[in-house]
């Protein structure tokens, strides 16, 4: 699959508890995808892990390879920053295998500051995206863990 598009279920209010929609759909998209994470009613990173939004989302490699820096930081911080961004490398520059695209209620600003790409949810038509054979709509996102067969 070249693009999952995760309608974040209501009952996730932050990133924190909604990056699942992204953790459990990434093993399905291919190489350089895409999973845009459909959550209008997302307005916080985290409420109670604030240093999150300060360390942004980023792939393990990016923590191993800028330990000195990151280490005092609260180990479960980084361990969720990871879930958001997935598997990738760090040599100098982030290189992600999966890109992940918000759009929420969070603005484009806070977005960016997360590392993360933005997009305006109004300008979404979930019905629209399913007719494209290159995107799944996973509906209640979160909810299920897809692997491949």
């Amino acid at each position: 699959m070249q693009r999952v598009l995760s309608l974040v279920s209501t009952k996730y209010a932050d990133l924190w508890t909604g990056a699942k929609a992204f953790y459990k759909v990434e093993l399905i998209v291919a190489d350089g995808g895409e999973v845009v994470l459909y959550a209008p009613h997302i307005g916080e990173v985290c409420v109670t892990h604030p240093q999150v939004a300060e360390i942004g989302y980023h792939c393990r490699d990016y923590f191993v390879a800028q330990w000195d820096r990151f280490k005092t930081y609260p180990w479960a911080d980084l361990a969720h920053s990871t879930l958001l961004r997935g598997a990738g490398t760090y040599d100098g520059e982030e290189r992600c295998r999966v890109a992940v695209t918000l759009a929420t209620g969070l603005s484009e600003e806070r977005t960016r500051a997360a590392s993360l790409t933005y997009r305006d949810p109004a300008g979404i038509d979930p019905a629209e995206w399913a007719a494209d054979p290159e995107t799944l709509v996973v509906e209640n996102a979160g909810e299920e863990l897809y692997r491949l067969r």
